[in-house]
């Protein structure tokens, strides 16, 4: 399957998960109007001996009010723990304890992890999660968040200290496969509908404690006027713990499938299974496994690489499969020997020093050398040796990705690196992706930066400025390693931020479409959504959102083409492409980018396996003229990254 498919297969399981939620509820509600029964039965008398006599205390009414109450319960409990997950995997990271890793750490291993979690992030195309260190012995990770943009990723002290890099780039790799195919909101959801369940223990366990207070301070008077409330409560914990069983067999079921694909993905990305392989192994021969010791690692469990918590009922009840089948399926050859871990030093952070062309700087690292595809200097490469690499690379990525990544990271100035990893220096850094190259432009937008823009961010960027030039094709890769640190602004911060990249965008009174493009970027990672509610009903098919189709393809083929007749002939390519040949040419004076974002926001919510669509036709209005510059390449990928379908670098071989 692609990366399509597998987040349409998320999609479905997601409904399959509904399904077997409304079956526990009617579970629950069937046990609690037994319970409700039989202690009203006892309350009337009713001997054991002679239990048919309690079904005479049943009825319609009664069993309404009881799947009435059972229903709210279990709704409002799912509701509310799905709220309290609705800021994205910071939340599940930091009830872990998780510490959000500085990208300025001087520590060896946390600088590891930091550069192999950007490596994955930018040969994939993704925003570069924010990475939390779990102060844990065992070897274990996560991935947790809805989608791409509110991804965290966690990993335990003792992963990055056991384990070298290439395993450590392994796990790495598999919590990526998580975001790309859908199994994070997937795992979140579990999260909500198994608290739900669970809380029909609790209130039975409340009851429970607040009767027996009460009938301890009355056993004076011999009143037994508790006992009934103290079999409900009772009764109560034993169904909802009944519950609990049966949603943390389906949630092992759902995730065990989930890991073997993870496993085969990231040996994909990588193209090294001795590095996850490696790492399995390790774990299997660590006196602390993988196993978690926090109190909340029992609810998250699913989330993780490893088997966080010792399951009760370990063939049935585990959320991962066995080590040994997960080590057999990627290393047929594996002997059975489980490798013993011990604390290494950590890697070099940078395993290669060549460069990617693009920039120039004073650093000592950079030079001419070129990646394999595209140098930054060059005009075009083919469409037809570009097209088919966009469109099968989605929501993947491969070695020759990763090796881009890597040499990339190597290339980047010392003042760059450490400009996007902190909110001032990211700022900066985004404002110098914006300064135009006509020279009187640029001084306008420094008049306006220095009269709106925080002092120290302005001298930043002043600063910045001066030690480096890039080429635009390069635009997109800085924008994702700032994201991390740009994520930390205040609401206020923020808010001004926003508004100067408008003001440097406007400062030529015009936005183009590749400014446009960067900015949604921006909105679409660091600004929420007003509503969860927004997010839901998926548009079944790309008909019913026909005009926003049109009016996206129009802006598309502009942005490429020399005339006016060629821009109609690119928009009629992709219509076709599409498969909707009535949609209608838009010209640039008869729309605003305002109307453009409502567009590109209702496309956002297309299912997976019309979103391809909507890509092919995009690549048909860039290479109508039988080549892509390197700029529009960075549209369309950017465009993609506001569809959550990330679109790795083009690197051509």
């Amino acid at each position: 399957m692609n990366f399509f498919e597998h987040q349409d297969n998320a999609r479905r399981k997601t409904g399959h998960l509904v399904v077997l939620f409304v079956l526990a509820v009617v579970f629950l509600i069937a046990l609690t109007q037994l319970l409700v029964v039989s202690v009203m039965a006892w309350l009337n008398g009713v001997p054991l001996q002679e239990w048919q006599l309690a079904l005479h205390y049943f009825s319609w009414p009664n069993l309404l009010k009881v799947a009435a109450g059972i229903g709210l319960v279990v709704m409002l409990a799912s509701g509310y723990k799905f709220l309290q997950l609705s800021s994205g995997g910071k939340v599940v990271a930091e009830a872990m304890g998780g510490r959000l890793v500085n990208i300025n750490s001087d520590d060896a291993d946390e600088r590891k992890l930091l550069n192999v979690v950007q490596e994955m992030a930018i040969a994939s195309g993704t925003p570069v999660p924010p990475v939390y260190l779990i102060d844990e012995a065992g070897i274990n990770a996560f991935a947790a968040g809805y989608k791409p943009a509110d991804a965290v990723i966690g990993v335990t002290r003792g992963c990055v200290q056991q384990l070298e890099r290439d395993e450590l780039q392994g796990v790495i790799a598999h919590e990526f496969s998580h975001i790309f195919n859908g199994d994070m909101r997937l795992n979140i959801r579990l999260i909500g509908v198994l608290h739900g369940i669970l809380v029909i223990g609790m209130v039975g366990y409340f009851i429970l404690r607040s009767v027996s207070r009460t009938g301890y301070r009355s056993r004076s008077s011999k009143n037994n006027s508790a006992l009934p409330f103290l079999a409900l409560g009772a009764g109560l914990m034993v169904i909802g713990y009944a519950g609990t069983f049966f949603g943390n067999w389906i949630k092992a079921a759902v995730s065990r499938q989930r890991e073997f694909l993870a496993d085969s993905s990231a040996v994909q990305f990588t193209r090294n299974p001795a590095g996850i392989s490696g790492a399995l192994k390790k774990i299997g021969g660590f006196s602390s496994g993988s196993a978690i010791e926090h109190p909340e690692a029992q609810e998250i469990s699913h989330l993780f690489f490893g088997q966080a918590v010792k399951p009760f009922l370990s063939s049935l009840m585990a959320t991962h499969p066995p080590l040994q089948e997960r080590i057999k399926r990627i290393d047929p050859s594996w002997n059975g020997r489980f490798e013993n871990a011990s604390h290494r030093a950590a890697s070099d952070v940078y395993q290669q020093s060549e460069s990617v062309a693009g920039f120039a700087g004073t650093d000592s690292r950079t030079n001419s050398d070129t990646v394999s595809g595209f140098a930054a200097g060059s005009s075009a490469v083919t469409a037809s040796a570009a097209k088919a690499e966009l469109l099968d690379s989605i929501g993947g990525t491969d070695d020759k990705h990763v090796d881009y990544a890597r040499k990339l990271l190597a290339t980047l100035p010392d003042e760059v690196l450490e400009a996007a990893s902190e909110p001032y220096g990211a700022r900066a850094l985004v404002y110098c992706l914006l300064l135009d190259s006509d020279e009187s432009i640029r001084e306008k937008q420094w008049q306006l930066l220095k009269q709106n823009a925080n002092s120290v961010v302005f001298s930043f960027t002043r600063q910045l400025c001066m030690s480096f030039e890039m080429s635009p094709e390069y635009r997109l890769p800085l924008l994702e390693l700032s994201l991390p640190a740009l994520k930390q602004l205040t609401a206020d911060q923020y808010e001004r931020f926003r508004k100067n990249v408008v003001t440097l965008m406007q400062a030529d009174a015009r936005i183009d479409l590749h400014e446009w493009a960067l900015y949604r970027v921006l909105l679409h990672h660091l600004q929420p959504p007003k509503s969860k509610l927004a997010e839901l009903g998926a548009i079944r098919s790309l008909k019913l959102v026909g005009k926003a189709c049109g009016l996206l393809l129009s802006a598309m083929a502009q942005a490429g083409a020399d005339s006016d007749e060629s821009a109609q002939q690119a928009f009629s390519e992709a219509a076709q492409t599409l498969g909707l040949q009535r949609l209608q040419f838009v010209r640039r004076d008869e729309y605003a980018l305002a109307d453009l974002s409502r567009a590109l926001q209702l496309l956002c919510r297309l299912q997976p396996l019309q979103k391809p669509r909507l890509l092919k036709a995009l690549c048909a209005c860039v290479t109508h003229d039988g080549q892509i510059k390197p700029v529009e390449i960075e549209l369309i990928r950017a465009v993609a990254l506001n569809l959550d379908c990330p679109m790795p670098p083009l690197v051509l071989q």
